[in-house]
């Protein structure tokens, strides 16, 4: 399992293609699949594109995924592991204190869809994802577990608050989707976004009271 995120670590962050051995043809689809959409976007690809990369007929992905849409999954499946991963490694990296903990898993999530902008298409938007996927539901769930753990502490009675971590999602994956995770793009014609180190605080303190000024939880 290490040696296989590694490839997969090395395939997110420098676009290089690590082939495994033969005999192993579906991971080889998938991280030929990887390959193209850093390249290419989702129109860079298909089933027949994924075989050549992989080195093998264009009939051979059909052994191993349902079409497309079955190599998507598997894809997204991988790409989920990676974006808990990253969380994970900025949480690690972080002071002790709980908001330090819930800004660095944040500016993970942050990182990781300004440097994988096709695999987060893929894990969020690509509309044919077997979502029962077993697999994919593991990975998945992982990730928001990580959120949700972080956002426990400032809950009203310290246990899972729905409306909190769905506040705390939906900031953070808007600003992604916006492209504010990137510095360069942050900056648009008509708006300068602040940083998120500067929104989060204030949706922490307006949870917890609606009529509290904005303040800094670091």
């Amino acid at each position: 399992m290490a040696s296989q995120l590694d490839t997969v670590k090395l395939k997110c962050d420098a676009g290089v293609m690590n082939v495994p051995p033969p005999q192993n043809l579906r991971e080889t689809l998938i991280l030929a699949g990887i390959d193209l959409l850093h390249e290419g976007g989702l129109a860079g690809l298909t089933l027949r594109r994924a075989a050549a990369r992989a080195g093998v007929s264009h009939a051979a992905p059909a052994h191993h995924f349902n079409g497309l849409p079955g190599l998507m999954t598997a894809i997204a499946a991988r790409a989920f592991q990676s974006f808990a991963d990253r969380m994970e490694q900025e949480r690690v990296k972080a002071a002790p204190e709980p908001f330090s903990r819930l800004l660095a898993i944040c500016h993970g999530y942050l990182a990781f869809a300004a440097d994988h902008a096709a695999l987060f298409q893929v894990m969020f938007n690509y509309p044919t994802l077997d979502r029962s996927d077993l697999t994919l539901l593991a990975q998945s769930e992982r990730a928001y577990r990580i959120l949700r753990d972080a956002c426990q502490p400032f809950a009203d009675d310290s246990a899972a608050d729905a409306a909190l971590e769905t506040a705390v999602w939906s900031l953070v994956h808007g600003y992604a989707l916006l492209g504010f995770g990137d510095p360069i793009k942050r900056s648009r014609s008509f708006v300068v976004a602040p940083g998120f180190e500067t929104l989060l605080p204030r949706l922490i303190v307006q949870h917890a009271n609606p009529l509290a000024p904005p303040a800094n939880l670091r």
